[in-house]
């Protein structure tokens, strides 16, 4: 996420570290090239100008404290500049309305269809609402039948109606059934076009004049840049909309829309998306995005994530196991599929201060994990739950069953080992003390001023 304009303001501010302090010489140097490094990530130039003045005014003139190096608070002014840039603080989704009405537009191949099902899924698992996605993009077959996979994967309802080329009416007839049925959030997820045009606008406008949302989100294909804020401010004219999505934040991103569109529309980031799994969806904060943008990791984030999968009578039925040394392969594996639910592996270790920059070049596939399940699926039974009774001939059958290597399983038996010592040593009180020291010093360290 933003590798290459985190890479060329990492050299910009590079520029400063170690000075004594802080000159109108050694300002002007990195000035220009944070400048440099936002245009090339297609942030527009009067946008890179006027933060870059801003920057420039509030370093001129600091005071260098004894224990922070002009390096230092030259990053906390950059990082507290492109929070602001980027709306300052999180603005929520509005979920009043009885059924809350929910507009989703945007150009097409934009990802709005993916968005609206990540939703859906977000509001019904993380806020407990019934919600009715809605297919309105009557131009599109393969739109109605993406929704209705998506709504079948999640567990939503979709309301369609096939023979109907009116998608006013649809939206209303979608609105009366929700009603009927008791939903609490209605989706409509709207047409597209590849390109604005009069007759795609005055549609959208009927549309929400017809159903009055309460919260309307523009979908925006971060890869476009500019592109992506020029289309949102014509949008903007017409739908007067809450809020922007920002999707594909895990592609060929170079950032210029996530900072640029703020300023330009007044409206506020509400989401970002990555990837195509449901759960790859994440609130928008304007200080954490800025935190990763100057490669300090995103620990509230991760840790958030991991609470999402967190299921507290799991946990102690686990440490029951652990302490009485009855943790075996089947626990494994629940592990490993909670972790995949948090998302991409790369972006998950991303959010680890000072990891970013260490694994930027290494290829770490989404499907990490697959050699382990196979080893594991070819396990008895028996096995899994006491991985000790594997011997050369039961790890030769494994071999073959999971088309993997002898080496491989001696690999993953030899971790297993490591990793149930670790888990058991953790439940003594030294063990817990040593957890809580290494994370007051990992939130001690997430920024470094």
């Amino acid at each position: 996420m933003f590798q290459n304009l985190q890479d060329k303001l990492d050299k910009a501010l590079h520029n400063i570290s170690g000075r004594g302090k802080i000159t109108e010489i050694n300002i002007a140097e990195t000035v220009k090239e944070i400048r440099r490094a936002l245009v090339d990530a297609d942030v527009s130039y009067k946008v890179a100008k006027d933060l870059t003045k801003r920057i420039q005014d509030k370093a001129l003139g600091q005071n260098v404290l004894t224990s922070i190096s002009p390096g230092q608070l030259m990053v906390k002014i950059v990082h507290d500049e492109l929070a602001i840039l980027m709306g300052g603080e999180n603005v929520g989704i509005n979920l009043s309305g009885n059924p809350t009405v929910i507009l989703i537009a945007g150009l097409q191949g934009s990802g709005k269809t993916t968005f609206s099902g990540k939703l859906a899924n977000y509001l019904k698992n993380k806020k407990q609402k019934k919600v009715l996605l809605v297919a309105g993009d009557v131009y599109r077959p393969a739109a109605i039948n993406q929704l209705k996979v998506l709504g079948e994967q999640i567990g939503v309802e979709v309301y369609s109606e096939l023979e109907n080329k009116n998608p006013v009416e649809i939206a209303q007839h979608a609105l009366d059934y929700a009603k009927q049925n008791k939903f609490t959030v209605v989706i409509i997820d709207t047409a597209g076009r590849l390109a604005i045009d009069q007759e795609m606008m005055n549609e959208i406008r009927n549309v929400h004049q017809a159903v009055t949302p309460q919260e309307t989100l523009f979908v925006v294909d971060s890869m476009t840049g500019q592109d992506a804020v020029n289309t949102a401010k014509a949008f903007n004219d017409v739908l007067n909309y809450n809020g922007v999505v920002l999707t594909k934040l895990d592609g060929d991103t170079r950032g210029g829309a996530a900072l640029t569109i703020r300023t330009v529309v007044e409206k506020p980031i509400k989401f970002i998306s990555t990837g195509e799994k449901m759960e790859a969806l994440d609130i928008f904060y304007p200080e954490r995005m800025a935190d990763r943008i100057l490669g300090m990791g995103d620990v509230v984030s991760l840790v958030e994530k991991a609470q999402e999968q967190f299921d507290e009578e799991e946990a102690r039925k686990l440490q029951k196991k652990i302490a009485k040394n009855q943790f075996g392969f089947d626990d494994f594996l629940n592990q490993i599929k909670q972790i995949k639910k948090m998302g991409n592996m790369k972006d998950l270790m991303g959010m680890i201060p000072g990891v970013g920059k260490a694994i930027k070049d290494v290829n770490i596939e989404d499907d990490a994990f697959v050699h382990i399940e196979a080893l594991i699926y070819s396990m008895t039974p028996q096995e899994r739950r006491n991985p000790a009774i594997i011997n050369t001939s039961r790890k030769n059958r494994i071999a073959k069953g999971s088309g993997r290597s002898i080496q491989d399983i001696n690999q993953l038996l030899k971790q297993f080992e490591q990793m149930s010592k670790m888990m058991k040593m953790m439940q003594t009180p030294q063990g817990r003390m040593m957890m809580q020291a290494m994370a007051k010093q990992m939130g001690g360290g997430a920024k470094p001023f």
